[in-house]
């Protein structure tokens, strides 16, 4: 027997309700836009004498997955 075209059938439901399950995951998940940091326009100027060590974030994060 066929089903009459108006109504839903409980596949058709549990398959959209997945879908919408699946989709609400997929966007739970996404990274949320952060802002952009805004660029230091104005250069360092160099050191006199030559180059030298500059203890930079880079260097201090760096120095914190080093430690036991």
């Amino acid at each position: 027997m066929s089903q009459p075209q108006g109504k839903l059938s409980r596949r058709t439901l549990f398959a959209g309700a997945g879908t919408v399950g699946a989709i609400a995951t997929v966007a739970s998940l996404a990274p949320a836009v952060k802002p952009v940091a805004e660029l230091n326009p104005v250069p360092k100027e160099a050191p006199v004498k030559g180059g030298g060590y500059q203890l930079s974030e880079h260097v201090k994060r760096y120095y914190q997955t080093t430690k036991i």
